[in-house]
């Protein structure tokens, strides 16, 4: 019984810290060269990336290169 109730306590400590890992879900256009490919997709960042455009601009941007992609636009940051 003690068990259950530790794991239940450390299950709602994590349940109720969860929000303040509070991630954004950017959507954002890049492209690749020879040949040419476009792609609009979405990503997930950190919190600290989430306040602006250039922000989040900043840490997509090397994400996308290291796959040989070139970030093209920031078109939308969902919270």
């Amino acid at each position: 019984m003690k068990r259950t109730l530790s794991a239940l306590a450390a299950l709602a400590a994590l349940t109720f810290a969860s929000p303040a890992l509070a991630d954004c879900t950017v959507k954002y256009k890049a492209k690749q060269d020879n040949p040419l490919q476009l792609r609009a997709g979405e990503a997930t960042l950190p919190d600290s990336a989430c306040g602006s455009k250039d922000a989040a601009a900043a840490a997509l941007a090397p994400m996308l290169a290291r796959e040989g992609w070139t970030l093209l636009a920031i078109v939308a940051i969902l919270g």
